[in-house]
């Protein structure tokens, strides 16, 4: 049997460290076995008990009307296995080195085609709305999957205080740009800023949220703190983070994977299992914390909600 070089393996078939140290979480929970074991010296908590945050609490927080009953990803994964390459490449960068973000005092400007264009404190941009808890499933390109209780309001409702004018048809997002902030900037992995868009319609669609926190609290610097965006059927790059400018604009906006890779990275990045990564299948992902992949769901199974945003449209070639 021939034997691969380890610069031969692609990194779809690479297990996630995370992934690996909870193997034996899995193996023992089938078991029966207590919720806590140890595993080369660290203990791992059962997936149902997240670690208390030592962030403030979200006043006000209701129950939105969207969302999944899935059991929840912990605290501990979720804040810990991230991609945020303004911090780092690997899963375990972002939640080391995000410590210097600065999340407060934070301006987000809104401008393009709108009627309304300003430059907005967080405070004031968020206030008119009532804050939401929605727990929706996250699906990475690259195959993990976690279920996230987010907290935020509906992207939509923003948009409208805006008044966009007729000529807007797309909404292009941008993270904040700060070599002393986001050390992972100085890279060459992308061109900074982040930049990410939606059709106009799709960003109206009540699914769509702007985030500030997660399980009750305030979001953490290494999740996208203090504003990000999350659209649950598309996959996980899309969801922009730290957020400094909402723009509308007439054209497609160019962002950042699909310029860096427009062969693997389409504008729109549906979660599709039928269709492939050029390096990797996207018929099946592995949820943190579980040891067997399950079938991934078209548009991460919110197909009854949005697939009728793309109807007619080829979603091979519009991918």
């Amino acid at each position: 049997m021939p034997i691969r070089k380890s610069s031969d393996i692609p990194s779809s078939e690479i297990t996630d460290e995370k992934l690996y140290l909870h193997r034996r979480e899995f193996i023992q929970t089938a078991l029966g076995a207590a919720a806590g074991l140890l595993v080369g010296g660290a203990t791992i908590q059962a997936a149902s008990t997240p670690v208390a945050p030592t962030l403030p609490k979200l006043d006000g927080v209701r129950k939105g009307a969207f969302g999944t009953s899935e059991q929840q990803t912990p605290y501990e994964d979720i804040t810990t296995y991230n991609n945020f390459y303004e911090f780092g490449t690997d899963k375990s960068d972002p939640s080391h080195n995000a410590g210097t973000l600065r999340p407060k005092p934070w301006t987000v400007k809104v401008d393009g085609e709108v009627n309304k264009p300003a430059d907005y404190g967080l405070e004031d941009l968020i206030k008119p709305f009532a804050l939401e808890e929605r727990v929706y499933r996250l699906r990475c390109v690259e195959g993990w999957s976690m279920v996230i209780p987010w907290v935020g309001f509906p992207l939509g409702d923003l948009l409208k205080r805006f008044e966009p004018t007729s000529k807007a048809k797309f909404v292009e997002f941008t993270t904040l740009f700060d070599l002393a902030q986001m050390p992972g900037q100085r890279s060459g992995v992308l061109r900074w800023p982040y930049v990410e868009g939606l059709r106009l319609d799709e960003a109206m669609h009540p699914l769509a949220i702007l985030a500030v926190g997660l399980y009750g609290r305030v979001l953490p610097n290494q999740d996208g703190a203090p504003l990000r965006l999350v659209v649950p059927w598309k996959y996980g790059f899309k969801s922009i983070k730290s957020i400094v400018r909402i723009r509308l604009v007439e054209k497609e906006p160019l962002t950042a994977w699909n310029r860096e890779s427009p062969s693997e990275y389409g504008f729109y990045s549906n979660v599709n299992p039928e269709v492939d990564h050029p390096r990797w299948s996207q018929a099946t992902e592995r949820r943190l914390g579980e040891f067997f992949k399950r079938k991934t769901l078209k548009f991460n199974g919110y197909g009854d909600q949005v697939a009728g945003l793309y109807a007619g449209m080829d979603l091979r070639k519009n991918f």
